[in-house]
């Protein structure tokens, strides 16, 4: 007997005339279909006229669920994948199921649909071209603000998924750990009441201090700027003595010019500091 396949398969992520036609397809002739929410994907096949056998498949039953989907994939049954919104295994159930299923050789097909991450990314203005999905930010403010302080150096366009009550906690934890950077905050897209604001981190903030927006939310936020490299190291057409004056002409103190220039150099502090002693300025 031959095995199964299973189809991870792409629906809308709020208007339900977003999803293709191989996936009607695909969702019409499989054997089962493993979702994340059986009564949201009910809604979605009742659109579409489509009877089909559901299964519960979800982030509290996946480990379990997962071998049992195995043993019903070696049996020769077909199976689709499906989340709540936009692609499984994006912040979603689904890629333990995958990546079991690869290490046992069950063939995997993706149907391609859209995921929120990069509809956002594409209407907020920000670059498109580079960017880093994190997903949902810890809950606790410890643990999120850690979080942000690993993403300081991150050039890349950034992108969080934000629950509503939580959204002037995460907009304020961003302004102090990461600056008061662009950002553009996507909420229920592609349904009657999408919207998209843009501004600095502070101007959503304060916009929202007494009234937080509803629905399921996109925060696109600009990545680090990085200084140009002619800003970054015009010190290298300068001799070290010359590099140290010009610090402090800048206004540090003699002690703390040789600390910049032993780092931005990389040399030890006492070879930078035996040169610093021709300036006749105390320490």
């Amino acid at each position: 007997m031959d095995e199964g396949i299973l189809y991870v398969c792409g629906t809308p992520i709020g208007n339900l005339d977003d999803i293709t036609l191989r996936a009607l397809n695909t969702l019409k002739e499989v054997d089962l279909i493993a979702a994340e929410d059986t009564r949201h994907t009910r809604k979605l096949l009742n659109h579409y006229q489509i009877e089909a056998k559901l299964t519960s498949y979800h982030e509290h039953n996946e480990l379990e669920k997962s071998k049992e989907l195995l043993e019903r994939l070696r049996g020769g049954l077909d199976v689709a994948l499906v989340s709540d919104a936009g692609m499984p295994g994006i912040s979603d159930p689904g890629y333990r199921l995958i990546s079991l299923l690869r290490e046992e050789g069950i063939k995997v097909v993706p149907i391609p649909g859209p995921t929120a991450m990069t509809t956002a990314l594409v209407i907020s203005g920000l670059p498109t071209d580079r960017f880093a999905f994190e997903g949902f930010l810890p809950r606790k403010k410890n643990e999120r603000r850690s979080y942000l302080e690993g993403l300081k150096g991150e050039e890349r366009t950034l992108i969080f998924y934000e629950a509503p009550h939580r959204l002037t906690k995460t907009l304020a934890d961003i302004l102090e750990v990461l600056g008061d950077r662009k950002i553009a905050l996507c909420r229920e897209l592609t349904k009657k009441f999408e919207e998209t604001i843009s501004g600095k981190v502070s101007e959503l903030l304060e916009e929202f201090k007494e009234d937080s927006p509803r629905g399921e939310m996109v925060l696109v936020v600009e990545g680090g700027v990085i200084q140009q490299d002619e800003e970054l190291e015009e010190w290298r057409g300068l001799s070290i003595l010359d590099h140290l004056e010009s610090l402090m002409a800048d206004g540090l103190t003699k002690k703390k010019a040789i600390k910049e220039v032993a780092k931005l150099r990389s040399l030890p502090k006492n070879e930078v500091y035996q040169i610093a002693t021709k300036i006749k300025v105390n320490i």
